[in-house]
């Protein structure tokens, strides 16, 4: 048996997340038939499930297989048969041991919000659209609060006897030339919705409805009701993982 790397992009908006669900459509149920069809049914491992509507530019995914695997005809048939919305760009036979989710060392985020007064029918599938003037430097200022480890359960939709502690490495907005103001965040790992609650809390910081020095506060109450729920998910891009 060889363990064996795929590293994938792919366009969230027509699936229910990563995570294989019954009776809907995801990332890794379509990935996992792909490569039944092409290999042999194999279970694999993912570095990040992002969740319904959330895109990839780098997701990476590991299996083993006792088969010959030929990476470049592996990748380039995976692409055939789930292109437009999902590419495999990348394989790679890796160590025994080598686990995509258990492996990585942090994964990075980015949150982009198309801040002007008319939206872009062009970009609507990758940006959230706020219309409010932002306060970039605010929002900067709100979101450094957040670095280091953190009880995130104010942040984060829990799950049943999982912690909510997340070690956040580094983060930060800025304003980008073409009217779009982006979070980058970089973690060892993220709880579910934990990203996009942030950037909700954030555009409320850069609207003038909450103090950018409050963070602190939200962070002690470890209460959901402290944060401003959870931007639409069509804005987050998983960017990178790092090994």
């Amino acid at each position: 048996m060889r363990t064996y790397r795929l590293d994938l992009s792919y366009d969230g908006a027509g699936f229910h997340g990563y995570a294989r669900q019954r009776d809907v459509r995801t990332v890794q149920g379509e990935l996992e038939a792909a490569l039944a069809r092409v290999l042999e049914p194999v279970a694999t491992e993912v570095a990040g499930r992002t969740d319904a509507g959330v895109h990839a530019r780098q997701q990476v995914v590991s299996f083993r297989t006792g088969l010959e695997v030929d990476c470049d005809r592996l990748a380039r048939s995976l692409t055939g048969l789930l292109r437009p919305e999902v590419a495999v760009y990348r394989c790679e036979p890796v160590p025994d041991g080598f686990s995509a989710r258990f492996s990585a060392r942090r994964r990075t985020y980015r949150y982009r919000v198309l801040n002007r007064p008319y939206p872009d029918p062009l970009r609507r599938g990758v940006t959230w659209h706020v219309k409010d003037r932002l306060d970039v430097p605010a929002m900067d200022r709100a979101v450094h609060h957040l670095e280091g480890e953190h009880d995130f359960a104010s942040f984060c939709r829990r799950a049943e006897g999982r912690s909510t502690v997340r070690t956040v490495l580094a983060v930060g907005w800025s304003a980008r030339p073409d009217d779009v103001v982006r979070m980058e965040i970089t973690a060892t790992a993220f709880c579910h919705q934990m990203v996009r609650s942030i950037a909700a809390y954030c555009v409320e910081v850069g609207r003038g409805r909450l103090d950018p020095d409050r963070a602190p506060r939200v962070i002690a109450d470890r209460d959901r009701n402290s944060a401003r729920g959870a931007a639409p998910p069509h804005g987050l891009v998983l960017w990178r993982v790092d090994y």
